[in-house]
């Protein structure tokens, strides 16, 4: 047993990013699969923690935190001050300013798309949305490219959580069926964040069980 659970599935991208960090960090942890084909979401012990009802969960200790992000923020703090979290608070407006914008602009888009296409059976697609959640994608990648253009990585010359919260949509986007323009910042960012162990074991897993699947 170690002091760190997560619970989830691990082709939610959300329990994506957690594992992402997770791995990052070099932590040891157990998981315990939830959501989706594994069920268990309304179970009351389950609730009694995440009273929202989804995942991803982490329990380290006697500390339960919910919300991929904040999940994120606390594993980067906790374990990787001066490494995933900066320690200057300049640095770390711009890593928290990425961050928060991938929770209220960039993955609201590219999600719609990965729903409207992907998890959307066939023959109940919505072309029109469609291909308006994909535009509203692009927007949001041109503005990762741009800053791509400037830096390395998100926050700057170094990988942070900004980096795992927005790079944990890159495997489904570079993978949909979908026609991408081309953007060699975003693509080298693909590439460099390809390198690491980390994010090929959390991130780049099969979403085949989820396609033309609404629910469970």
């Amino acid at each position: 047993m170690t002091d760190i659970t997560l619970w989830g599935r691990l082709n939610s991208g959300n329990v994506q990013k957690v594992v992402w960090a997770l791995e990052e960090l070099q932590l040891a942890y157990d998981h315990v699969p939830l959501g989706g084909s594994h069920k268990g979401l309304d179970d009351p012990a389950y609730l009694a923690m995440n009273p929202n009802g989804l995942v991803p969960t982490l329990r380290d200790g006697d500390l339960i935190v919910w919300e991929s992000h904040a999940v994120v923020r606390y594993l980067s703090g906790a374990y990787g001050s001066g490494q995933l979290f900066p320690i200057d608070p300049r640095e770390r407006a711009v890593v928290d300013q990425w961050t928060d914008w991938t929770a209220t602009t960039f993955q609201p888009a590219w999600i719609s798309v990965f729903w409207l296409l992907v998890r959307t059976p066939a023959v109940q697609h919505d072309k029109a949305a469609i291909e308006r959640a994909i535009k509203a994608s692009i927007r949001c990648f041109r503005m990762l490219d741009e800053r791509l253009g400037l830096a390395p990585y998100l926050g700057g010359e170094r990988l942070t959580y900004a980096d795992i919260v927005a790079g944990a949509s890159l495997y489904r986007w570079m993978t949909m069926p979908i026609d991408r323009p081309a953007m060699p910042n975003l693509e080298d960012w693909y590439a460099r964040l390809n390198e690491r162990a980390a994010f090929r074991k959390a991130i780049c897993v099969s979403y085949e069980e989820l396609v033309g699947r609404l629910s469970f």
